[in-house]
């Protein structure tokens, strides 16, 4: 089983050593490749997703992303980040994955990735303006529906479709296309939410919520804001999923370059990621459940500073590896 690893910038390098270390010895056979990517590619070569990286990915089983975006590329005209659009266009990982647990809590954000406003039509006209379009097809909407309420059927049974309906086209049309599909899954109970109600119940009473389905830019926002509730982004893991071909398994944090190479990097996002690509990209979810559990334990015992605590990231590596032993 081969993985390309795409370390990027920042404590991306860091995180996706730790992932390394652990798989190594819950998974050996794994094979795991890095590659360029992100600012440092863009160092190296101009481009933040070269060709050979692309090649790579596209041959993987599965993709293990640590993290992009360096400080002097933020305004720049080839940003890291465009890397990361591009790739998840390329290998069609419509479907992005984002757990939230901490007690009560226990939500899955399951936002479309690969449409909407990132991707729409955009620019600048004579006069300034400047527009940025936001679009969706029906048949985007359809497929990631099916897969919330699939996810669903194995969870509580409960979707919340988040949207914005009372002033968005687009959200017209997904609630229309969303209501249609949750007739094929009548064990799933389905309600629909405005995207600044779905806001403020997150903060309030995230545990009301089961599988939260959203389009992309509110996926975006609602995903982090689900993250801070349950901890933090040191701790949020996400997994992007097409129909076919490899998957991008990815923390949510960024790069953080103000903590780099100070050893304090909380891995525990990037392992949780891991253990999301163990489970979706490789059928292993035996390992994927050890992971997940040693993770738990590890953060408890070893919190790193953004969770309080004094730990380092070899501190977390070493007590998520005691963690596989027991």
């Amino acid at each position: 089983m081969r993985i390309a690893c795409l370390p990027g910038d920042g404590i991306g390098a860091e995180v996706a050593g730790a992932a390394r270390e652990v798989l190594s010895v819950l998974v050996p056979e794994l094979e795991i490749e890095d590659h360029l990517f992100g600012g440092a590619a863009i160092l190296a070569t101009g481009s933040p997703l070269p060709d050979d990286t692309l090649a790579a990915c596209l041959e993987a089983e599965a993709v293990l992303l640590g993290a992009v975006g360096l400080p002097q590329f933020d305004a720049a005209d080839v940003r890291p980040e465009q890397g990361l659009i591009g790739l998840r266009q390329a290998l069609d990982v419509y479907a992005n994955l984002r757990p939230a647990r901490q007690g009560a809590i226990d939500l899955l954000v399951v936002r479309e990735l690969v449409g909407g406003l990132y991707y729409g039509p955009k620019g600048t006209r004579e006069d300034g303006t400047v527009f940025d379009t936001l679009e969706y097809h029906p048949s985007q909407v359809e497929r990631i529906a099916h897969r919330a309420f699939a996810l669903a059927r194995g969870r509580r049974g409960l979707v919340t479709s988040v949207d914005k309906a009372n002033v968005l086209e687009t959200s017209r049309m997904w609630r229309r296309v969303v209501t249609e599909i949750a007739s094929g899954y009548p064990e799933v109970t389905l309600e629909h939410v405005l995207v600044d109600t779905a806001a403020m119940q997150l903060v309030t009473a995230p545990e009301r919520f089961d599988v939260i389905l959203t389009e992309n830019t509110f996926g975006d926002i609602l995903s982090d804001e689900a993250g801070a509730v349950t901890g933090g982004l040191g701790l949020a893991a996400s997994a992007s999923l097409g129909d076919e071909g490899p998957g991008i398994f990815e923390p949510v944090h960024g790069s953080a370059p103000d903590i780099a190479g100070s050893g304090t990097a909380n891995p525990a996002a990037m392992l949780r990621s891991a253990a999301l690509m163990l489970e979706h990209g490789l059928d292993r979810p035996l390992e994927a459940g050890r992971l997940t559990k040693a993770v738990d334990e590890a953060i408890e015992l070893a919190p790193t500073p953004d969770l309080g605590g004094t730990a380092t990231t070899s501190d977390v590596v070493a007590a998520v590896l005691a963690g596989l032993e027991r």
